[in-house]
């Protein structure tokens, strides 16, 4: 356990994650936690002693059904189960059967999406059995013993799922009463059955209320070494199981990050570099043209905000490159670089309409890419950055004011090329994640020098 328990610590910096308390169920205070709700529970008579034999996987630990098994093997380890009969704590799991039933039709959205919600229904058609809630010692030395009985450890439920709120200092701890009413439950879909039915019984045996939403994903089936979030989060349908492979990685990365943003940024610090040294005058005179992309940016803040609550996080990404796309294409419209010869005073007022878009866009992608966000956010010379800078203090077109000047920079991810010559070496995918995840200056890639038109086009603006 402590060699697995480092794997994760480690895996997520790599993807710039960052937790607040790593909970592990070895920790004293997730102990008593579980210790109390036991009790609890025993207490209310939701717990007895009986004897039972049934079909026992050694590599899940768990007894199965006959309907669970898949032509008489373990649907995960595909070993065929022993027959074990012993003596053990079951939970009454099965008098909360109707409860959870009715809770599930008057809150339809409590699963999703919609199809583990009706696989859900379709497990709860059946008679519940109850859940066995321990092993005797003289099988499993370790484990949290049961209160009420120690010559028995705890076994799985009614251990590893209290950590949810143990960790937050159930019952009376602050981060208990202001997360748990709201919490997002984000679970793989093999998993489904705990979580969407021991879970909730439990905590409604304990009198807890249940979370507010379990959100199931699929899988990804991964042929390479590494692959970051802004891929897996765009190109994953969530609740659906996905490929992934280098070659829709470089494509994504090139047509997305490269194209679309690192181009809108770097173009646009550039020109306001250029003509106005970094410093930006209040806009004048809005035009329609500027109104429209003012309106299409307040459209797709809602848009991203209801997508983000419904855990669509590949739609909300579309509709921030939408805000992009519309961006670019109001630059080549507006022509900055000819406003510069012409008129000073409109000049300034695009260049205000592209880096207030530019600021909203870095909000919404904080989620995502937060290293790179932050280091836009830098560039346009804000005094607030990352999480310091919520979505909705940019509903006032420009009251976001820049406390610096907007500063230029190399481009945020240059070009990969994903030609493999014989003599070349394959792709350092270790570090185009680093870049996608961090915004680095050099990705350690050829530059892709395939579009002379954009070439001609960057340094007619940038000078």
């Amino acid at each position: 356990m402590d060699r697995i328990s480092t794997i994760f610590k480690e895996t997520w910096p790599k993807l710039n994650i960052k937790n607040d308390y790593f909970v592990r169920t070895t920790d004293k205070s997730h102990q008593d936690t579980v210790s109390q709700i036991l009790s609890k529970v025993y207490a209310k008579g939701d717990i007895y002693f009986s004897s039972y034999e049934g079909k026992y996987c050694i590599g899940c630990e768990r007894f199965y059904t006959d309907t669970e098994l898949v032509q008489g093997k373990c649907p995960i380890h595909l070993t065929e189960p022993k027959i074990i009969s012993e003596e053990n704590y079951f939970f009454r799991m099965s008098n909360y059967q109707d409860w959870l039933k009715d809770y599930i039709t008057t809150h339809p959205d409590f699963i999703r999406p919609q199809r583990y919600r009706n696989e859900v229904i379709a497990f709860l058609r059946e008679p519940l059995e109850d859940l066995c809630i321990s092993r005797p010692k003289t099988r499993l030395s370790w484990g949290i013993p049961l209160p009420f009985d120690d010559n028995y450890v705890t076994y799985v439920w009614f251990d590893a799922l209290i950590n949810y709120i143990s960790a937050l200092g159930y019952p009376d701890g602050d981060l208990f009463k202001k997360f748990w009413p709201v919490a997002q439950h984000i679970i793989a879909k093999d998993i489904l059955k705990p979580h969407g039915i021991f879970w909730p019984c439990m905590l409604k045996a304990a009198g807890i209320e249940p979370y507010q939403h379990l959100n199931v994903h699929g899988y990804w089936n991964v042929n390479m070494g590494n692959a970051f979030r802004y891929f897996l989060l765009r190109d994953m349908v969530f609740g659906l199981d996905s490929d992934f492979t280098e070659e829709s990685l470089v494509k994504r990365f090139n047509a997305d990050l490269a194209n679309d943003l690192g181009n809108l940024v770097s173009r646009s610090m550039n020109m306001v570099v250029k003509y106005f040294d970094g410093k930006l005058k209040p806009p004048s005179q809005f035009k329609e043209e500027d109104i429209l992309l003012q309106n299409a940016s307040y459209k797709v803040i809602e848009e991203y905000k209801n997508m983000m609550k419904e855990f669509t996080f590949h739609k909300a990404l579309i509709v921030v490159w939408e805000l992009i796309g519309r961006a670019n294409k109001y630059i080549d419209t507006m022509k900055p670089w000819a406003l510069a010869k012409q008129d000073q005073e409109r000049l300034n007022t695009v260049l205000n309409t592209i880096t207030e878009v530019i600021k909203i866009v870095s909000v919404m992608l904080w989620p995502f890419m937060p290293h790179t966000a932050e280091k836009i956010q830098h560039q346009l010379g804000l005094g607030m950055v990352g999480v310091k800078l919520p979505l909705d203090s940019l509903k006032k077109w420009g009251e976001t004011q820049s406390v610096g000047p907007i500063s230029k920079a190399p481009p945020l991810f240059p070009r990969v090329n994903p030609v493999r010559e014989p003599k070349r070496a394959p792709l350092d995918i270790k570090k185009l994640t680093e870049q996608g995840l961090q915004g680095t200056k050099s990705s350690g890639f050829p530059s892709d020098r395939g579009k002379p038109e954009m070439e001609e086009k960057m340094k007619e603006e940038s000078g």
